[in-house]
């Protein structure tokens, strides 16, 4: 099992490198496409709001103001069991900085399910949550 487990694991973590860069640069630069990474079906939870299917997901994005995402983190695993099958399916994992417009950058992380879809990444489900910076008062 465990040898069989390395290749995929190896493989999410390209993909998931491939994928992310992809994803955000089309956030940033190009969201008018942003729908073309997601599944006709796919899900999206935004700080706690939820949207289904990628034609309301893209009003979503396009509702939005500007951003400008940087990746501070990314981890990725493959998913594996009946559940999935032979398809292709990973959990990818981000967190970093998102600037709106003129405010101050803010942390976030964001969770994707994507699943592969003939040689195209598609997303199953993305978790989107902006992060609160906790003051210490020690």
């Amino acid at each position: 099992m465990e040898q069989d487990l390395k290749p995929k694991i190896d493989q999410a973590c390209r993909v998931a490198e491939e994928f992310t860069k992809l994803y955000y640069e089309s956030l940033d630069k190009r969201r008018f496409m942003i729908s073309r990474l997601y599944l006709d079906t796919a899900s999206l939870i935004w700080n706690g709001n939820g949207t289904e299917g990628k034609d309301a997901i893209q009003k979503f994005w396009l509702d939005l103001p500007a951003t400008d995402h940087t990746i501070t983190t990314l981890d990725a695993q493959p998913i594996t069991g009946p559940a999935v099958s032979e398809q292709l399916t990973f959990l990818v994992k981000v967190s970093g900085q998102v600037k709106y417009q003129e405010k101050t950058p803010r942390p976030f992380t964001q969770n994707f399910l994507i699943t592969a879809v003939g040689d195209k990444w598609k997303i199953v489900s993305d978790c989107f949550r902006m992060q609160e910076v906790i003051e210490s008062t020690g």
